[in-house]
């Protein structure tokens, strides 16, 4: 009897083992560059994890007698990245952690997060309902300037300009709606959006108003290679000339910050400033047999009444630490050429100028830059200087940046 029960046992056992045997496993592929991407069984889900950052020394110094190197290094960026689908492609997702010390600081004591470590950078849903139309909603980049929306992964130069750092509108917490037409070569997306108007992880009431976000984009000759429109650097070598010209206008009623990720300003009461900003870019992003164009215009101001100016609403303006609105103007333009043995060659002029006195500092800036594709922009080697002329000032600055990028 024992010698049966044991028997039964063992055919038991190996029952199991042949079901479990027999259950669908998840597929996965991994790839350096491309991530490790898992699929269910059913192709109920699908998950595509990156990981990436950037080693980065920073040299500045002043073109004075005597004046010093000012150096250090640093981790510039570090980020996981996750994406893929629900249900079917139609129910995408994207959520991006940000875990460098520069990500995660907060913008001002009077942060509403209370000093909290702001990881989360992405975390947005897609939902495809219509050939022509995508809703997303979360918190994601707005449609604002190109080099914005660019990851800062896919750079011909260290960083992006000056003009994208004091006028973009970066992230905000809402619901966007996107479309892309075709008529013959002709590519025109249009994009719509509705968020809160305080940045990303802002976690009280909303201030003032909310924030109306449109963008127009137009490829005449057709889409670029790989969403090519959307990264610097002709990577793919367009065989044919590539165009896209992009424009956007940003309103921000009641804005309490300097920009979309700047300071709150605070009056002598406590209370945050509310004046209504508007924000207006227009770019464009050529690529053709490895040379590539990007160039980017704003505009950012405070919505007036008519017939008043900036000197009568000064007090308005300004909070109880003196800092204000960043108003003005800004214009950039880079070109790059990449060789065949995926060296590439980079530069950029940048001029920004405020509209009043109390803003920021206007100034020009000249980069010369080298880069080094290893496997694209997933492994490269970076490295730029910079002379930087500020208004009002005879002494200008010189900055030189090396950075590797490493994401797989």
């Amino acid at each position: 009897m024992k010698n049966i029960y044991f028997l039964l046992l063992g055919v038991l056992l190996l029952s199991f083992q042949n079901i479990e045997a027999q259950e669908a496993q998840p597929i996965a592929k991994i790839k350096f560059g491309k991530g490790l991407a898992i699929m269910a069984p059913d192709s109920s889900l699908y998950i595509k994890a990156t990981f990436r950052f950037q080693s980065l020394f920073d040299a500045k110094r002043n073109l004075e007698d005597g004046a010093d190197w000012n150096s250090n290094f640093l981790v510039r960026r570090a980020r996981f990245k996750f994406n893929g689908w629900a249900i079917n492609p139609n129910f995408g997702y994207k959520v991006e952690l940000a875990l460098s010390n520069r990500d995660l600081s907060t913008s001002s004591d009077f942060d509403q997060t209370s000093g909290a470590p702001k990881i989360i950078l992405d975390a947005v849903v897609k939902w495809k309902f219509h050939k022509n139309f995508t809703l997303w909603a979360g918190q994601t980049k707005l449609p604002g300037n190109r080099q914005r929306v660019v990851s800062s992964q896919a750079m011909q130069l260290v960083d992006r300009s000056v003009v994208n750092s004091i006028f973009n509108i970066d992230r905000d917490i809402g619901v966007h709606l996107r479309g892309k037409f075709k008529s013959g070569k002709v590519v025109v997306k249009p994009i719509v959006a509705l968020s809160m108007g305080e940045g990303r992880n802002v976690t009280s009431q909303n201030i003032g108003g909310l924030n109306y976000t449109g963008r127009l984009e137009v490829l005449p000759f057709g889409e670029f290679a790989s969403k090519g429109d959307y990264f610097e650097a002709d990577l793919k070598r367009e065989a044919t000339p590539k165009l896209a010209i992009g424009a956007s206008y940003n309103l921000n009623r009641g804005a309490s910050r300097q920009k979309h990720s700047g300071k709150f300003l605070i009056d002598t009461e406590g209370d945050y400033l509310e004046n209504d900003l508007q924000t207006t870019f227009v770019d464009a992003m050529f690529k053709y047999r490895g040379l590539s164009i990007l160039a980017e215009y704003a505009d950012k101001r405070c919505v007036l009444d008519n017939g008043v100016s900036h000197e009568e609403v000064k007090n308005e303006m300004i909070d109880a630490n003196g800092r204000t609105y960043y108003t003005g103007k800004g214009f950039s333009i880079q070109s790059g050429y990449l060789f065949k043995n995926n060296w590439e060659i980079a530069s950029r002029f940048t001029t920004v100028t405020p509209d009043w006195d109390m803003s920021f500092t206007g100034l020009n800036e000249y980069t010369l830059g080298i880069s080094k594709y290893v496997v694209g922009h997933n492994l490269k080697v970076q490295s730029d200087i910079t002379l930087t002329d500020k208004e009002g000032t005879d002494v200008n600055s010189l900055r030189y940046r090396f950075q590797f990028e490493f994401a797989f």
